[in-house]
């Protein structure tokens, strides 16, 4: 059995001795006060049965069903406490007032036993609403913390007996009637309060708290546009449904990257949370990074690159290289260049007109390592760092010698400097070894 409803089955049994208690005395004292806490007392333990099946119902884990949970079903055990309180609260007012209204006669015997009872109930209706508000607390539960309000509720009411006994002792058994009206009062308002948070869970009120703690930690990201954001609670669970926007030039991996980041950053900040992420390309971005994105959706499109903007007589012209697989035929390859180039114009409408270029796919080629003299390539690469290169190896390949170089370059210089440094050693070791056909070059801090 949960701790939750451990909580919940001590109060099942608290609210039952309650009820024998204060009927037992509220009718050998003729005490409206004490009979109103156990009419209170029995709609609690009706309460509190609900709420210890409906905790049982509401841990059981989500189904093909119930696919959200049955975190629910604590909010309708709440709502039904809350119509039980509301009825009786009514009844007890209107027979006060009949009594205060002189319409019935009635003498409140004050006896010693009635203020012990009276006083044993307050001590349990402390002991209860401590031990509930704690668990509620702890677990974040809607039906505990629906119980810990009416069991601060059962104090106040109590302590109101209490004083109108003393009253009624003193020779003012109207005194008696005046508590039963503020406890009438008490369960009303507790009632109403109570009916309010539960119909806003019912109804998928957004939280606003819990709203306002999900906007900030996604408004943290960098690169990602945050475009609807709906919350609803359940169970002390929140759930979030995000739409995020990235650049349309992201690849799959990237969006999936950002709708990570966004759960996990909605998760950090809201513990227990289920997050759903959609993913959408950004209206506003560049015209390069809209017309990359409508040509690689093209079907059949394998790559595209060399993107070309130019402004010609007052219309803007746009011009990619598109690689396709190399045993297409030279007609397939056609229709797929169309088909790119009516999807770019119609998803960057700025640009009028679109001109490809074919490239074959480049097919995997076969290599392997073989020894090579360095010298010349580690004196180049040394006047030009002060350093020897931390990687040198060499692979014959079919379009020839291929030369892997890794430099150690300062982590603080800027990257386009690192790029400038990297280029100027490929092209002084092309001119001083005509016999290796390309030069790639890594840098590293």
């Amino acid at each position: 059995m949960t701790p939750q409803r451990r909580t919940a089955l001590v109060s099942v049994a608290a609210a039952a001795a309650l009820v024998a208690l204060k009927l037992s005395v509220g009718l050998a004292t003729n005490s409206l006060g004490l009979l109103s806490e156990a009419v209170h007392s029995g709609t609690d333990l009706v309460a509190a049965l609900l709420t210890f099946f409906a905790l049982g119902v509401a841990g059981r884990p989500a189904d093909p069903s119930h696919q959200y949970g049955h975190g629910k079903a604590e909010h309708l055990s709440a709502l039904a406490e809350a119509a039980f309180l509301a009825a009786i609260s009514v009844l007890i007012g209107v027979r006060a007032v009949e009594r205060l209204a002189g319409d019935t006669a009635h003498t409140v015997n004050a006896t010693w036993y009635a203020f012990a009872v009276v006083v044993v109930v307050i001590v349990i209706d402390a002991g209860r609403l401590i031990v509930s508000r704690r668990t509620s607390q702890r677990y974040r539960s809607a039906a505990l913390s629906s119980n810990a309000l009416h069991f601060a509720s059962d104090l106040g009411g109590s302590i109101a007996v209490l004083i109108g006994l003393l009253f009624a002792r003193a020779g003012y058994p109207n005194g008696d009637s005046v508590a039963a009206v503020f406890v009438a009062v008490l369960v009303l308002v507790a009632a109403t309060r109570l009916a309010r948070t539960n119909i806003d869970v019912l109804m998928d009120r957004a939280p606003t708290e819990a709203e306002r703690v999900a906007r900030e930690a996604i408004a943290e990201l960098p690169e990602v546009e945050l475009r609807r954001l709906r919350m609803r609670q359940a169970g002390g669970r929140q759930f979030a449904d995000v739409v995020i926007g990235v650049s349309p030039a992201a690849a799959v991996g990237q969006g999936h990257a950002a709708a990570d980041a966004v759960e996990a950053a909605v998760g950090e900040a809201l513990p227990g949370s289920d997050v759903v992420v959609h993913v959408e390309p950004l209206d506003h971005a560049g015209i390069r990074e809209r017309a990359t994105a409508a040509a690689v959706a093209v079907p059949g499109v394998s790559e595209v690159h060399n993107l070309t903007l130019l402004e010609v007589g007052g219309r803007t012209e746009l011009s990619l290289h598109l690689k396709l697989p190399g045993d297409s035929t030279l007609e397939a390859a056609h229709d797929v260049a169309e088909q790119l180039e009516r999807a770019v114009r119609a998803a960057v409408p700025e640009v009028d007109s679109v001109q490809t270029h074919l490239e074959p796919l480049s097919e995997p080629a076969a290599g392997r390592e073989v020894p090579g003299d360095k010298r010349t390539i580690e004196r180049i690469v040394f006047d030009a760092t002060g350093q020897e290169p931390r990687e040198l190896r060499f692979l014959r390949t079919d379009d020839g010698l291929v030369a892997f170089l890794t430099l150690g370059l300062d982590g603080t210089s800027r990257l386009d400097d690192a790029h400038a440094r990297a280029s100027e050693i490929e092209e002084r070791i092309r001119r001083e070894r005509p016999d290796i056909a390309d030069v790639i070059v890594h840098t590293e801090p």
